[in-house]
């Protein structure tokens, strides 16, 4: 399995950058079948061959998740 870890910081406040985070969830859902859930500050998301963490913070966001090995393929390709 491969592994995703990035970091990027944001300006928001804590409620729109969840609000905002919600957002690509709902997206990433939709486009492929992802389930999600939030879990305090952090959404954990999973599907056949991924599953993983967005977390978010007051001042960045953190997705960090694990790639089966078919999606490991293409990790240079997601990270992007």
């Amino acid at each position: 399995m491969a592994r995703i870890a990035i970091e990027k910081e944001h300006n928001l406040s804590l409620k729109k950058a969840k609000e905002a985070a919600e957002k690509v969830a709902v997206d990433l859902k939709k486009r492929f079948e992802l389930d999600y859930r939030w879990k305090g500050d952090a959404i954990e998301f999973a599907r056949p061959g991924l599953e993983g963490k967005l977390h978010v913070g007051k001042e960045h966001v953190r997705l960090d998740c694990e790639l089966g090995f078919m999606l490991s393929l293409l990790k240079p390709t997601i990270e992007n």
